[in-house]
């Protein structure tokens, strides 16, 4: 099915598209990344069909994960490049930009034995003399 051509699936008749959220958070860009993943197409003797529900493709749950993308920022390159890498859980950063995450974090390393505290400072345990038996 092309761009503009109306579905002939009896459920998408009946359904319609599935809505674009807005704004988009974290979990639908992930939730879209496994649908264009998981709703590939799988040639068939008919026609390429969606491998995991067997609607035509593409089926209403790809489509939707392709607009997400693309509302997201990914453009149709990057979106065939998830698709060929198959990971249904490959990570898309948020806020997407196309030099990668828009705030770079920087990696903390901290010592064993020291917790980050509630403002992310590192807070080092008190200190305590070991307990050792008495003798009597």
């Amino acid at each position: 099915m092309r761009v503009g051509e109306q579905s002939t699936d009896p459920i998408d008749q009946v359904l319609g598209e599935v809505p674009v959220p807005a704004p988009l958070t974290p979990e639908d860009v992930r939730l879209a990344v496994r649908a264009v993943v998981v709703h590939t197409a799988e040639e068939w003797p008919t026609g390429p069909l969606c491998r995991n529900d067997g609607a035509s493709y593409p089926c209403r749950l790809h489509r939707w994960g392709r607009r997400v993308l693309e509302t997201h920022g990914l453009n149709e390159r990057q979106i065939e490049a998830l698709i060929r890498h198959g990971n249904p859980f490959v990570h898309v950063p948020f806020p997407f930009t196309a030099t990668g995450p828009s705030r770079p974090q920087a990696a903390r390393v901290v010592p064993p034995g020291v917790r980050p505290s509630a403002a992310g400072r590192p807070v080092t345990p008190p200190v305590t003399a070991p307990r050792w038996p008495r003798a009597s």
